[in-house]
């Protein structure tokens, strides 16, 4: 049996997936600091951990990310475009549109069904519609991030979000709750925002069924529900969905592997 590892190294989080035989059997994910390096041995470490391997066990690591050169001790490194677009294959076999929203870019991703990079397309230049637009937005509400997923439930009158600077968006936010709007109403204008700004990419790339939706964002739900609405059908989302480059970045190395001994 081969088991391989994929380490995604984020802007805020650092996820490891471990692969065998074509399984997920075992996953790590914590926050990055400042000490790139270390949170990615720290990452593989864990999720070896949870499964009761060993590194020497390992046959391949693969780095992806924002952080993937971090990644000293992997055999091959790659860009999370082509590992999203691999991992989405890998989850959901028809996917043809990848949404992966991060903590602080969003991406769309084109696939054939190979799961193989067509176009894709990027907003990196402003934290707009990111988990750190969320992150921070939720902060002017008095929650955390984690608690705001199923919050916009019974929202009845939602607010228009229309600044596209996280900082601008959050006195904007400030100024809605100073008025005593409802926060429910705030957070269902807050992922509307987040979404068309999302819809705005996948139409550069082209919709079609079926979209995968990827990243820490692809964990609230409301987002989730606010896409599912505007696109027509419901996204795929996975348990798995914020280790996708993770998974990816396995698959993509074992496959680099077998072909140099063949």
């Amino acid at each position: 049996m081969t088991l391989v590892a994929g380490v995604d190294i984020g802007s805020t989080t650092a996820k490891c997936v471990l692969l065998e035989e074509g399984k997920v059997i075992g996953k790590s994910l914590a926050p990055v600091g400042v000490e790139l390096v270390k949170d990615a041995e720290r990452a593989l470490a864990q999720a070896l951990t949870e499964t009761g391997r060993e590194r020497r066990e390992v046959r391949v690591v693969t780095g992806t990310g924002y952080g993937r050169f971090k990644v000293t001790f992997g055999q091959f490194t790659l860009t999370e475009i082509g590992c999203h677009a691999k991992g989405s294959h890998f989850l959901f076999p028809a996917t043809r549109v990848v949404l992966d929203i991060g903590g602080q870019d969003t991406k769309a991703i084109k696939v054939n069904d190979q799961g193989e990079v067509i176009d894709f397309a990027m907003n990196d230049k402003c934290a707009a519609g990111t988990g750190r637009f969320l992150d921070v937005c939720a902060g002017a509400l008095g929650f955390d991030v984690s608690e705001i997923g199923p919050l916009s439930q019974g929202a009845r009158h939602p607010v228009k979000v229309t600044n596209t600077c996280t900082v601008f968006a959050e006195s904007e936010v400030a100024s809605y709750v100073a008025r005593g709007k409802d926060p429910r109403d705030i957070l269902a204008g807050l992922y509307e925002s987040v979404v068309s700004r999302s819809l705005s990419l996948l139409q550069r790339v082209g919709i079609e069924p079926e979209v995968t939706f990827t990243g820490g964002v692809s964990r609230n739900e409301g987002v989730v529900r606010a896409l599912d609405r505007r696109l027509g059908y419901p996204s795929n989302v996975s348990s798995l969905s914020q280790y996708v480059g993770a998974i990816g970045a396995a698959l993509h190395g074992l496959a680099r592997a077998e072909a140099a001994t063949t």
